[in-house]
């Protein structure tokens, strides 16, 4: 046998174990699709879902991202919410304490916050806040706002756990980037650059800024706009569909407030906008680079980004920081939704309509 047969036969047995150890190789240390997913929510600044709502909890001192606006609980209700009928305010602060939603529950440390809706703020309302003590009336306020909050966070955190795993023609995907105003109808794919910008639009507000907008905005949900048309966030319209100010200002056009059908709708009209509106780039841009270096995203920080919101500018700013400071609702960007039953609260008056 020639010295190149022999060759040949020792190097065929070589070539085929080395290609069979490649194979088990590959077939070994393939990552699993659970450790994909992971990585693409972990790029996104993510988790995956915890077990359940306790899970949620931040820890205490953390100077990392706060737990609930990384995750969602996997044992959250899906059920429709069940009506519950007040007759008055003592009724539904009976039923904050029924919920462990109250001072004392705060004071001890709990963050958890019952998932309540409510149908609209009703006239009794608006005709006799003004003799409600102010701090029962805040109370009431921050308290039937809340929920409204985490609830429509939860819902973008959901967005954006899809925006990080899908592929890049995926229809949810696309949809995505079509509600949040990224992409056109005619677009049938994404780029990877388009996923980022898209998860850079798609991502919480703090709820102790929305608070506090919503508080001055609204005037305590005693304006005229937040009952006629759930209006809690100032917010025009130039449709021609929204409700007419008292007096218009000529140079910017067929203006007025824009209107919601519920409390909730309200509140995803105002993140859409934040999440959208060219004039606030600079809040996206300070809560993506919060996000990456898993830093908090507090509306104290994002607070300084709205300069836009209101002519009155710094001032602004300046009044919505004293309203978070003094009412303590930077401890609310700690809180997070129960998997309890969801409620949703109607007046008495309403339900007799």
């Amino acid at each position: 046998m020639s010295k190149e047969n022999r060759l040949n036969k020792m190097i065929l047995p070589m070539l085929l174990v080395v290609a069979a150890l490649a194979i088990l190789w590959a077939l070994w240390y393939r990552p699993s699709e659970d450790s994909q997913q992971s990585a693409a929510l972990a790029a996104a600044g993510l988790e995956p879902q915890v077990e359940d709502a306790s899970k949620l909890a931040t820890p205490a001192d953390s100077q990392q991202t706060q737990t609930s606006f990384k995750t969602v609980s996997e044992a959250r209700p899906t059920q429709a919410p069940e009506d519950v009928v007040l007759n008055s305010l003592d009724e539904l602060i009976a039923l904050f304490d029924r919920l462990d939603y109250n001072q004392a529950a705060w004071q001890a440390g709990s963050r958890e916050v019952p998932r309540l809706t409510f149908e609209a703020v009703s006239e009794r309302w608006q005709q006799t806040s003004s003799q409600i003590p102010v701090q029962l009336k805040k109370m009431v306020f921050f308290r039937l706002m809340a929920p409204l909050i985490l609830v429509a966070n939860e819902k973008i955190l959901l967005e954006r756990q899809t925006i990080a795993e899908a592929e890049l023609d995926a229809p949810e995907l696309l949809a995505l980037a079509r509600k949040y105003r990224l992409l056109d109808e005619t677009v049938s794919s994404l780029t990877e650059a388009q996923r980022q910008a898209l998860l850079q639009r798609v991502d919480i507000m703090p709820p102790s800024l929305v608070l506090a907008q919503a508080a001055e905005e609204s005037g305590w949900a005693t304006s005229r706009f937040t009952v006629e048309g759930n209006a809690f966030f100032g917010q025009w319209d130039f449709s021609g569909k929204g409700m007419k100010p008292k007096e218009q200002r000529k140079e910017l056009g067929n203006y007025g407030l824009a209107r919601f059908d519920t409390p909730l709708a309200s509140v995803e009209g105002y993140l859409l906008n934040l999440n959208t509106n060219n004039a606030y780039q600079s809040l996206r841009d300070l809560r993506a680079q919060l996000r990456e270096g898993n830093k908090p995203i507090t509306g104290l920080e994002l607070a300084g980004t709205l300069e836009r919101y209101s002519e009155r500018g710094q001032a602004y700013i300046d009044g919505i920081r004293h309203m978070i400071r003094y009412n303590g609702l930077d401890q609310v960007d700690e809180a997070y939704l129960s998997d309890g039953a969801p409620l949703h609260l109607i007046s008495a008056d309403d339900a007799r309509e």
